[in-house]
C-alpha cells in the first residue's frame, strides 16, 4: 500500500512539473509580442480553451478527495493562462480583441457558469464528482483530438514548421505521467483522457521524424534540371557547329544506276564526312 501510494505521488509529482514546462511554453512568444508591441497575427483561441480546461479541472478537484496535485497544477496553468491572454489584449488588434472577449464570454463566463450552477444546485456528494468527471474527461478528450488539424496540415504541406517537436515530446511525456497517477488513483477521468493524449503526441513525434527534412529534394530537383538543360545546348550547339563544318557532296548517277564521282578527291571526302557525322551522332 505504501508503495502504490510512493508511485502514485512520484507520477503526480512529475506530472506537475513536466505540466509546468509545458505551461511555460508560450513565454518566448509573447515576450516577442511584448518587445515589439504587437500580436503578429497570433490567435488566442489556444489560450482561452486552456484557461477553461484548468478552472474545470480546478472545480472538479475540490470536489474530489486526495486531488492536491491536480489542485497544484491547474491553479499554476490558471495564472500563466490569464496572464498570456492579458498580454494579448494588451498588444492585439481591434478585430482580434473582439473575438477574445467573445470567446472568453462563451467559454470562461458562460460556459463554466452554466456549469456551476448546474452541478451545484442539481447533484451534490459523489454524483456531482461524478458529473464534474464527465464534463472534464469529454472535454480534455475534445482539446486532444486538436492536434489532428495540425497533423493534416503536416501531412499536406510535408512540413513541421507548426508542429514544434519540444512542445509535441513534452506533452507526450505529460501524458504519460498523468495516465499513471490516475490508473494508480484509480481516477478514470483523469487517466483515460491522457491514453488518446500519449497516441496522438506519438503520431506527431513520427511525422516530425518522416517530415522534418523536406526542402532537400526540392533543392536538388532545380539542379538537375539546370544541369539537364546545360546538356540539351551543348548538344545543340555542337550540332550546329558540325553541321556548318560540313561541305555538302552530291553525287551523280550515272546510266547504269550507280554514283558516279568526278574525280578520288570527292570520293574521299565524302567517305571522310560521312565518317565525321557517324562519330559525332554515337557521341550525342
Amino acid at each position: 500500500m505504501a508503495l502504490h501510494l510512493t508511485w502514485m505521488l512520484a507520477f503526480g509529482l512529475l506530472g506537475n512539473l513536466i505540466s509546468c514546462l509545458v505551461c511555460l511554453a508560450p513565454l518566448p512568444t509573447f515576450y516577442q509580442i511584448y518587445k515589439k508591441k504587437t500580436s503578429e497575427g497570433f490567435q488566442s483561441i489556444p489560450y482561452v480553451i486552456a484557461l477553461f480546461s484548468a478552472m474545470l479541472w480546478l472545480f472538479y478537484a475540490i470536489f474530489s478527495e486526495d486531488a492536491i496535485l491536480l489542485i497544484t497544477i491547474n491553479t499554476f496553468a490558471f495564472f500563466m493562462e490569464f496572464g498570456y491572454i492579458t498580454v494579448y489584449l494588451l498588444y492585439a488588434t481591434k478585430k482580434d480583441k473582439i473575438l477574445t472577449f467573445k470567446l472568453l464570454l462563451l467559454f470562461n463566463s458562460f460556459g463554466f457558469g452554466l456549469i456551476c450552477v448546474l452541478t451545484l444546485f442539481l447533484t451534490q456528494g459523489q454524483k456531482r464528482v461524478q458529473v464534474l468527471g464527465w464534463i472534464c474527461m469529454i472535454f480534455s478528450l475534445c482539446v486532444f483530438v486538436a492536434p489532428l488539424f495540425i497533423v493534416r496540415e503536416v501531412i499536406k504541406t510535408k512540413s513541421v514548421e507548426f508542429m514544434p517537436i519540444s512542445l509535441s515530446f513534452f506533452l507526450t511525456l505529460s501524458a504519460v505521467m498523468w495516465f499513471f497517477y490516475g490508473y494508480l488513483k484509480k481516477d478514470q477521468f483523469v487517466a483515460v483522457p491522457n491514453i488518446l493524449g500519449f497516441l496522438f503526441g506519438i503520431i506527431q513525434m513520427v511525422l516530425y521524424v518522416i517530415y522534418r527534412n523536406p526542402m532537400k529534394l526540392l533543392v536538388a530537383e532545380p539542379k538537375l534540371q539546370e544541369l539537364s538543360h546545360e546538356h540539351i545546348v551543348e548538344i545543340r550547339n555542337l550540332g550546329t557547329a558540325i553541321c556548318s563544318e560540313i561541305n555538302i557532296v552530291i553525287p551523280q548517277l550515272n546510266d547504269s544506276g550507280k554514283v558516279a564521282f568526278e574525280d578520288e578527291i570527292a570520293k574521299e571526302l565524302l567517305t571522310k564526312q560521312t565518317q565525321e557525322i557517324t562519330n559525332a551522332t554515337n557521341k550525342i
